[in-house]
């Protein structure tokens, strides 16, 4: 019993985790963990999270 629990709660956290990042190409982040991906990706046709913005 204790495995379809472990199971079930891993099975969440990955398809959470997948919807997140489905979520985020579908809105154009490129970079989907860094914290500039909606920005960076179309404001510089590049993908990159050391780029400092002004």
């Amino acid at each position: 019993m204790t495995d379809i629990i472990v199971i079930a709660v891993v099975a969440a956290i990955v398809g959470a985790a997948s919807a997140y990042i489905y979520k985020a190409k579908k809105n154009g982040a490129r970079c989907v963990g860094c914290s500039h991906a909606g920005v960076c990706g179309k404001a510089h046709n590049e993908c990159s999270c050391h780029t400092e913005y002004k």
